[in-house]
């Protein structure tokens, strides 16, 4: 049989130690599918005490790194530090400048880094793979760098962290506040303590910049992802949602449009008849529309250590077997500088919950706004408190009430133009919630 491939592993977390497992537990598969064995050989980590459940004896550890990347008994890196500078990338651009293949789970290193790195791997004849570092367990990027090329990809969107999916899920369920789920979700160690890269979805973002790229075949520009958090959601909204016939979810989107490459972060409502709609809990899920497959959803587990390990096993496999896959699909000196389309030109249907004093004419001049501004209304609900309509015969009692309006196609500039003349009209009794509706 051939040499062994042999395999350094930097970083051993979760990932990195459940990534040691499953290349242990699968090795006859492994060997037979490369046909050679794929061995770790070294691994790295910055303490060497602790209990990680397994046993290292049997690799060469590396206090530094950045000499695991040069170690000439290493044929390819696996990177499971994170973070976009540091450690991180240093480690990287050394195993590439010395020949050394690269798997990689870093969303981050690669949304601000990627297509330099891709033009190294390139330059030198190695692999840069990096399939865990969007949606965990689901193979996406195999899927659109791979199984794609006879489509043109038209809109990308998908939940793309199941930290905001597991919260936005109890709160609809059990009617429980934003903080009342972040905080057991913390409890359950699905957040961390500084819970601001997730629920703002910045993790999103940059998941979402390496599959734009990957779609549509543009240079990664995570600077320009619209990026909005799920903190100011409430139980109200997601009420409203059920009953309106949505769901709301975080979503990263991606769309071509007249004006160029839209990419956004949001929360966003989804028909609940829609596939993604139905994706609760930790979950992850990922639709894309094309021309030839017209609409293909994969949905799985996004995190953890066994999922993300799982994908960082299928890389180190097509390595070992010798598939040197373009990392984006193209030579990177083929992706396009992708023109931005200003989120003020996006267009689509809207949910405006406006907390409303409850008195004469507010619904007029409400309604009146948004005539001015060319946006059509397709539904019009007030929301008011059975202690506040028995104050008054009439069903007014002056109280602040909700009135949720769903509008057809309008863009976002319109959208907030006549939200804030409404606010200036002093119509509003607390700031505004807009929900953009993604239509099937």
């Amino acid at each position: 049989m051939a040499r062994p491939f042999r395999v350094g592993i930097a970083g051993l977390g979760t990932v990195g130690a459940s990534v040691i497992q499953i290349l242990a537990r699968q090795n006859e598969v492994l060997a037979q599918r490369s046909g050679r064995p794929v061995q770790v050989t070294a691994v790295s980590a910055r303490d060497k005490g602790k209990d990680r459940g397994i046993d290292l004896s049997a690799y060469t550890w590396f206090d530094d790194p950045l000499e695991l990347a040069r170690s000439a008994e290493v044929d390819c890196v696996v990177e499971l530090v994170g973070g976009a500078e540091g450690t991180a990338r240093e480690l990287v651009e050394a195993a590439l400048a010395a020949g050394k293949h690269v798997v990689t789970a870093n969303k981050a290193l690669l949304a601000k880094h990627g297509v330099s790195l891709a033009k190294t791997a390139e330059d030198k004849g190695v692999s840069l793979a990096f399939e865990a570092s969007v949606a965990g367990g689901i193979p996406v990027i195999k899927t659109l760098r791979e199984a794609l090329p006879g489509n043109r990809v038209s809109r990308l969107y998908g939940i793309l962290n199941g930290t905001c999916n597991y919260i936005l899920s109890r709160m609809e369920l059990e009617g429980l506040t934003f903080a009342e789920c972040l905080k057991d979700a913390q409890r359950l160690g699905y957040a961390e303590a500084d819970p601001t890269f997730d629920v703002e979805g910045f993790d999103t973002a940059h998941k979402l910049a390496i599959l734009t790229s990957l779609a549509f075949g543009t240079e990664i520009d995570a600077d320009a992802i619209y990026v909005e958090g799920i903190s100011s959601i409430t139980p109200l909204d997601l009420t409203m949602a059920n009953e309106l016939g949505f769901r709301i979810k975080l979503l990263g989107v991606a769309e071509r449009t007249k004006t160029g490459i839209e990419q956004r972060v949001h929360p966003t409502m989804v028909p609940k008849s829609s596939p993604i709609a139905q994706v609760m809990g930790v979950t992850n899920a990922v639709t894309i529309d094309a021309d030839a497959v017209k609409e293909l959803t994969l949905v799985g587990p996004g995190a953890g250590g066994d999922a993300t390990a799982s994908a960082v096993v299928a890389d180190i496999a097509d390595v070992a077997l010798g598939k040197a896959e373009a990392p984006f699909g193209q030579s990177s000196s083929r992706l396009e500088k992708a023109q931005r389309a200003p989120m003020q030109r996006h267009e689509g249907g809207y949910y405006i919950r406006l907390t409303v004093h409850d008195r004469p004419g507010v619904a007029a001049g409400v309604a009146t706004r948004m005539a001015e501004a060319d946006i059509s209304l397709e539904s019009i609900l007030q929301k008011r408190s059975e202690t506040a309509a028995s104050k008054d015969p009439h069903g007014r009692s002056g109280a602040p009430v909700s009135l949720v309006l769903i509008t057809y196609a309008a863009t976002e500039a319109a959208i907030r133009s006549a939200v804030e003349k409404i606010s200036r009209d002093g119509l509003i009794a607390e700031p505004p919630q807009v929900i953009r509706i993604e239509r099937e």
